[in-house]
């Protein structure tokens, strides 16, 4: 299923994220995950606890226009771990890649704080603001084009 891609006021209400995540002294958890006993040997995993910045932010890069259906995370991970292929991807590539870090959390608590802390959704947001811009475009795609 392929959605739209986002609108210039679309990539400014992502992009405007990019100071409040990376903000000096911002923490995307409040509390991360623990392991917590209940009595009589049985224990529960309590998933971590995030900054409501953090819960906007994948509210907003969660809606239609920044999902990707058809993403393939075997595929994504490994393109978003390479810096120089992030600093030249277009917008669709943009989507598949805040897919995998949204969808990341489902399998992995604490993902989406990894994906703050380690500067990928730096480097997506800044190439989203490359992009609105006009600079640095590489598909050569008219839909790519914003």
């Amino acid at each position: 299923m392929t959605t739209r891609l986002p609108t210039p006021d679309e990539i400014d209400e992502l992009t405007a994220f990019l100071p409040r995540l990376y903000a000096e002294g911002f923490s995307p958890l409040e509390r991360p995950a623990e392991l917590v006993e209940r009595g009589r040997g049985k224990f529960v995993v309590l998933g971590p606890s995030y900054d409501a910045v953090v819960l906007e932010f994948i509210d907003v890069a969660s809606r239609a226009h920044w999902a990707d259906y058809d993403y393939r995370p075997e595929a994504a991970g490994p393109m978003l771990a390479d810096v120089q292929r992030v600093k030249r991807a277009t917008l669709a590539e943009i989507k598949t890649l805040l897919t995998f870090c949204v969808r990341g959390e489902r399998f992995s608590d604490g993902f989406w704080a990894s994906m703050i802390a380690e500067g990928h959704v730096r480097r997506l947001l800044e190439r989203l603001r490359q992009l609105r811009a006009g600079a640095g475009e590489t598909s050569g795609a008219e839909t790519d084009r914003v």
